[in-house]
């Protein structure tokens, strides 16, 4: 593809067929049932299921949730002949690090998980100064087909399960309680769901997952609402039933052009739902939830940089409830795509806050480490 220097001319594009994309996964079997995957009346039913006392269900899930324990061996409030039965049916062992690498001086931890059918996926779990965020996986591997991402040229594995979601943020809250990330101990308090696959083709699931996160000890793990990000390329009868749901996650929109002719091409969802239509389905989300959506956009060289872009993308956000988030693209082995010069950002930046739009660049985590999305499983060998 090459860049283009100015926006083409009305119906002057040749039609291209879509590309095919990916929504279901493959079938395969099932994860075993776990505590995360239930809400707070299912774990009580599944528990008098077994014949026991339905509340023994939240003395479990105080220990999963709150003492962020699944060590049979820890529940000393259980009574000992019921403490292996209640964990083989309710806590079996969903995911397994098979590698785990840290860089920015023990800040930044990535793992790579496999699941009970061998699939790998990846979640990265990030220390700031003032907050410890976990980017967390939602599919293994994605079926949205963009160029420029490692996960979405590998294609879609399979969709993760509620638990197997949750397990990742559990994982890394362990991780902080326990000191293993540079800093001391400490507490996760921000989630991204920007890890592997298309959060919204996998919706069931990741709504789960968020109320889960989210349900105050011991039903979840107590974290904010308002701390989760769920992002998307552009489903937009999903973005509508988010919408519905009345929470207060925020919207991380993946746009990377502001013009159809392009996005068509880095983003080929496009094809079915055009900008226009995928902004008016993230400003109804704005209105309704109260927050303010961001835009995604990952600066490629020559590619969507253009100062032209910039103004264009400045006139469809401005006076909408925004914020752009920038990111120099991490690029992946042998990739054509790559991050912008220095100046195009610099220039990109100057032009968005010219319209009265709010940017950062993101702070980039994790290079050395195969940091981009999907590498470091894809590089992963059993």
């Amino acid at each position: 593809m090459s860049a283009t220097t100015e926006p083409a001319p009305a119906g002057s594009a040749p039609k291209k067929t879509p590309p095919k994309l990916v929504f279901a996964a493959p079938r395969r079997g099932k994860p075993p049932r776990h505590l995360a995957d239930l809400t707070t009346d299912e774990r009580r039913e599944a528990v008098a299921a077994l014949g026991e006392k339905p509340f023994r269900a939240d003395q479990l899930s105080r220990h999963y949730f709150a003492r962020l324990t699944k060590d049979p061996a820890d529940m000393t409030d259980l009574p000992a002949a019921l403490r292996d039965r209640l964990a083989a049916e309710l806590l079996p062992e969903l995911l397994t690090p098979v590698r785990e690498l840290a860089c920015d001086g023990g800040k930044t931890l990535k793992t790579v998980w496999k699941a009970f059918d061998g699939v790998l996926f990846e979640s990265v779990l990030m220390r700031y100064p003032d907050r410890a965020t976990m980017c967390v996986s939602s599919q293994a591997g994605c079926g949205m087909n963009c160029p420029f991402c490692a996960t979405g040229q590998a294609g879609l594995t399979r969709n993760l399960s509620t638990a197997e979601i949750v397990e990742q943020v559990a994982a890394g809250a362990r991780a902080m309680a326990a000191g293993r990330v540079a800093g001391g101990p400490g507490r996760v308090s921000n989630i991204v769901f920007m890890g592997m696959g298309e959060p919204l083709a996998n919706y069931k699931a990741v709504i789960g997952a968020v109320r889960r996160i989210t349900d105050p000890a011991p039903a979840g793990l107590g974290i904010s609402q308002r701390a989760v990000t769920v992002s998307t390329v552009g489903l937009v009868p999903a973005i509508e039933k988010l919408a519905a749901e009345d929470m207060s996650v925020r919207l991380a929109l993946s746009l990377h052009a502001p013009d159809d002719e392009l996005r068509d091409e880095l983003v080929p969802i496009n094809n079915r739902w055009k900008v226009e239509e995928v902004l008016d389905a993230a400003w109804h989300y704005a209105d309704r939830s109260g927050r303010r959506v961001s835009i995604e956009y990952a600066l490629i060289k020559d590619i969507n940089d253009q100062a032209w872009r910039a103004d264009l993308l400045g006139r469809r956000l401005k006076g909408h409830r925004v914020h752009v988030n920038l990111i120099p693209l991490n690029p992946t082995p042998g990739s054509k795509w790559t991050a912008s010069r220095p100046e195009d950002e610099r220039e990109f930046v100057r032009r968005l806050e010219a319209h009265g739009v709010p940017v950062t660049v993101r702070d980039t985590r994790g290079r050395e480490i195969d940091g981009a999305c999907g590498q470091l499983a894809a590089a992963t060998k059993e």
